[in-house]
């Protein structure tokens, strides 16, 4: 379960501390597929990354499977979140100098070693359509093939939380389509929970439980 208790976060400019996010409650299960919607700027990144446990909050508390990682030193705090969170960035963020098997095993390196981490690998690239292209670079994969190498990276550990930072958003509206049936399809069988970030209405649409930022507050729409 995720719970975001009382959430609050600003940053410090020379006129005085700037709010992005005030007192916000919610609450998800596994099993949850979220979208959550505002305009560029709004403050739907810094959520996701609070909740990520990449960005602490000025106030308040994230808790997931019980435990606030933020309550963690920094050696736990990296080892809680390659356990237990999955990231899925509009950029994909590859490496390009690994093959896209390499890519997706990168989060498996600072796991405890396991011999079931390649088969499930090349099991999430076939999920995703990759089968053919184990061998293959960043470079030679068209963008949709990028992000759905991103995807399979990000449940490589299979994660409870799925996180997803505008995965369609550099993507053409075909490429957008695949991306997105791809990530609801391996939710459902994962049974992780989702939380998709976007300003796409179209992206937005597919998901059962939709919220929108308004005025620092997340409101539910659906």
């Amino acid at each position: 379960m995720l719970e975001i208790k009382h959430l609050s976060k600003s940053y410090t400019t020379p006129r005085g501390p700037l709010p992005i996010l005030s007192d916000i409650n919610l609450s998800f299960r596994r099993g949850d597929a979220v979208a959550m919607m505002g305009p560029s700027g709004s403050g739907k990144s810094t959520f996701l990354y609070t909740l990520g446990a990449l960005e602490p909050p000025t106030s308040g508390e994230v808790v997931l499977d019980g435990q606030n990682p933020f309550a963690l030193d920094e050696q736990k705090l990296a080892a809680f979140r390659n356990d237990k969170i999955g990231f899925v960035f509009q950029d994909h963020c590859l490496l390009p100098q690994c093959s896209v098997l390499e890519n997706v095993l990168t989060p498996t390196l600072v796991a405890p070693p396991s011999a079931e981490y390649e088969p499930r690998a090349k099991q999430l690239l076939a999920a995703v359509g990759l089968s053919d292209r184990l061998t293959h670079r960043p470079a030679e994969l068209s963008g949709g093939e990028k992000q759905r190498v991103a995807i399979a990276r990000a449940l490589i550990r299979q994660p409870l939380l799925l996180l997803c930072d505008e995965p369609t958003g550099n993507l053409d509206r075909k490429s957008a389509e695949v991306v997105a049936e791809l990530l609801l399809d391996l939710h459902r069988e994962q049974q992780t929970i989702l939380i998709v970030v976007t300003h796409s209405a179209e992206l937005a649409a597919r998901f059962p439980l939709r919220y929108e930022l308004i005025e620092q507050q997340w409101q539910r729409v659906s």
